[in-house]
């Protein structure tokens, strides 16, 4: 539903396929997975476990000398084999999933609309046609004129009172179905006309109507599916092997181009010019000053420069400086946007491990969770496992966003949730297997307790 919110206007009043929809919303559905599998995850883990204790199952395998973590050995097999799916379905279904329904998307929106007629302005949208109705909307009409320029000898004008537009079932054409009009139409010009008359002659003709169809080529309405590399190079299109290469090679190129950065600013500073000046041979630092200055050249001191001469160097020094100036903005600015783009990757990257680790966590939440509330079925489970979902889907979340914000790294940021979680599976498993409180101090200091020699 969020998706067909965002995306409602560009889908709307386009006549697309049916088809085409239904395989928009089927890439759609691959990429929401993640979502919904983490929850399948701890509501089935909940429900299970619940309805085991419920029906008093579970007590009776635990007076049969098994302990929990014996009688869930198998469901944790079961668990390990859906996380290990779900990391092959996240690095290797999704991304193509991705690539398929963005360049779908593109192709729809850069579709021209076909609800073409806006009244009281023209409409230029229809390749070589203009067209204008007074009121009305995309079905029926009220004085409509269409300015027909396709032939390049012709030109054209239809006026008429009032009709209706329809498209062709085939959606190749768009059909104007007009009443009570008259049709102008003005040919190229000539220098002789037939009549003997010389210079420019521009024949013509009028035409009445009371009833007439005039249609229109919808060709260049089409959806045209663009080629689908040109969406490749986007981390949501990579699995990890990509995403690991792309990261070592953007590290890589932001090293060179710091370290070119920071040769410029030194081969212009006569500070660092004249260090590596000193560092050269007698020979190559004579030829150097022979190469870089005139035979007229000598050296001034600042003591023997006139007034208007200080200024005039005073002023070059800053101009020097603001230029030096802009030129560190300019890169602070497209280091940081470097470093976006470095921190999308490390986050797409730790996002297909952090989902499988995370089912894998939010099963060791809800079973032991449905064996201590020892409830069944879709009422309790379903409320304990919606607050404990919303409690992880809004700290992965507010993860992902200080991590866009650069107040944590791309690690914290998505891992955050499952670092939440991991002790509050291990707080409740312990209190599941003890079948003590979740809060019991007791139990508690007996389990940190040391003994004393």
């Amino acid at each position: 539903m969020q998706f067909l919110w965002k995306y409602i206007d560009d889908l709307m009043g386009k006549g697309i396929d049916t088809l085409l929809i239904l395989e928009l919303f089927f890439y759609v559905s691959a990429s929401l997975i993640p979502l919904a599998l983490p929850l399948a995850i701890l509501l089935s883990s909940i429900m299970t476990m619940g309805n085991f204790a419920e029906n008093n199952e579970l007590t009776a395998l635990k007076s049969a000398g098994m302990s929990l973590f014996k009688i869930m050995r198998p469901l944790t097999f079961v668990v390990v084999l859906i996380c290990i799916g779900t990391f092959l379905f996240s690095n290797f279904v999704i991304p193509v999933a991705n690539l398929k329904w963005r360049s779908l998307i593109y192709d729809i929106q850069e579709t021209k609309i076909a609800t073409i007629l806006t009244p009281g302005t023209y409409t230029t949208v229809l390749d070589g046609y203009a067209i204008k109705i007074k009121e009305g909307n995309d079905q029926l009409f009220k004085e409509i004129t269409i300015h027909d320029h396709t032939d390049p000898l012709v030109v054209k004008t239809i006026k008429a009172e009032s009709g209706e537009v329809f498209k062709s079932k085939n959606g190749s054409y768009l059909f104007f179905k007009l009443t009570n009009g008259e049709v102008f139409e003005e040919l190229a010009s000539n220098q002789t006309s037939d009549v003997g008359q010389s210079g420019n002659f521009y024949p013509s003709r009028r035409t009445s109507f009371k009833n007439s169809s005039y249609k229109i080529d919808l060709s260049g309405f089409k959806i045209n599916r663009s080629d689908e590399d040109l969406f490749k190079n986007q981390y949501e299109m990579w699995n990890v092997f990509q995403i690991d290469h792309a990261l070592d090679s953007i590290q890589d190129g932001a090293m060179i181009i710091r370290k070119n950065f920071i040769q410029n600013i030194e081969n212009d500073h006569i500070y660092f010019q004249s260090n590596n000046l000193v560092k050269q041979d007698d020979a190559i630092k004579k030829q150097i000053i022979k190469d870089t200055t005139t035979p007229e050249a000598e050296i001034v001191k600042i003591e023997q420069l006139g007034k208007n001469e200080l200024i005039l160097a005073y002023q070059n020094s800053i101009s020097k400086i603001r230029r030096k100036n802009q030129n560190l903005d300019s890169q602070k600015e497209f280091m940081n946007a470097f470093q976006i783009s470095l921190s999308q990757f490390e986050m797409e990257y730790h996002k297909k491990f952090a989902l499988t680790f995370a089912i894998f966590v939010l099963f060791f939440v809800g079973a032991p969770l449905g064996a201590i509330v020892k409830k069944g079925g879709f009422g309790a489970p379903v409320v304990i496992a919606a607050l404990l979902f919303m409690m992880y889907y809004v700290l992965t979340e507010i993860g992902l966003g200080l991590a866009e914000a650069g107040s944590v790294t791309p690690f914290v940021g998505v891992w955050l949730a499952t670092f939440v979680l991991v002790p509050v599976a291990f707080i409740l498993m312990r209190s599941a297997s003890l079948d003590s409180k979740v809060f019991d101090l007791e139990s508690w200091k007996k389990m940190f307790k040391t003994k004393r020699k």
